[in-house]
């Protein structure tokens, strides 16, 4: 049985103090939570105080970003062993944004991936396919080259370690969203294909989660469909009041 996953990608929002009253928000309103885990990844700046803010808690910390490399002159970038120093159990990788912007391929995605599970981070690695590319019916293709890619040289063991977020390009920031069905068959595609390089054992221990405009409204259709196993929020994680209602979807 996998535990369902909410992830809070805060992106490039939120002070320290910002962070610290959305964790004391949040808290207020879910309480501890058992049955599903709830991460928030917000930015480097506020990674070590959220986590001690967080201590005691039932939520799990994040980050949105790392490098590939254990130390050395790399200005800017952030190390594995940084974040688990600062609490991190989870890091987010390969996002669209950082695809779109910083020109990440999936050759840096599995470096990172390779890198996250060698320091016991757990990598959230996100997939997904343009407006474009979606229109002229290559979700499969690209999908899978993107999969592929990120788990290129990993084990199955280490595989299952690992977390999925299929991230429709087209609908990140925008409103649009998959529906439920479609969005539950990409996701079943996208477990196929872990199949098919580690056995159907290994495979039905990931957990691929959902993302691109997930909101209150629209959650509990995503979380009725089997095979979806949580959702990695933009936005919609920015308030308590939005994020905690998303937390507590109705299955």
């Amino acid at each position: 049985m996998r535990t369902p996953l909410l992830a809070g990608n805060w992106k490039m929002f939120k002070t320290v103090r910002e962070a610290l009253d959305l964790v004391e928000d949040l808290h207020g309103r879910l309480g501890a939570v058992y049955d599903r885990e709830v991460v928030l990844c917000p930015p480097f700046t506020a990674l070590y105080p959220v986590s001690k803010a967080i201590e005691g808690k039932t939520m799990r910390l994040g980050a949105q970003d790392i490098f590939w490399e254990e130390k050395g002159a790399y200005t800017g970038e952030v190390a594995p062993v940084m974040l688990r120093d600062v609490g991190c159990t989870y890091v987010i990788i390969g996002h669209s944004e950082r695809r779109k912007y910083f020109h990440e391929s999936d050759s840096d995605v599995n470096k990172k991936a390779k890198a996250a599970i060698n320091v016991g981070l757990a990598p959230i690695v996100c997939v997904g396919e343009t407006l474009e590319q979606r229109e002229e019916g290559k979700t499969k293709t690209v999908v899978e080259v993107q999969v592929r890619g990120a788990l290129q040289e990993l084990t199955a063991t280490q595989i299952e370690k690992l977390v999925i977020a299929y991230e429709p390009i087209w609908a990140i920031g925008t409103g649009k969203t998959d529906t439920p069905p479609e969005a539950a068959s990409t996701i079943d595609m996208i477990r196929n294909i872990i199949a098919s390089i580690f056995g159907n054992e290994s495979a039905e221990k990931v957990r691929i989660l959902y993302g691109g405009s997930v909101k209150p409204d629209n959650i509990d259709g995503f979380m009725s469909q089997k095979g979806i196993d949580g959702a990695l929020v933009g936005g919609a994680s920015l308030t308590g009041e939005s994020f905690a209602r998303i937390v507590k979807y109705l299955p």
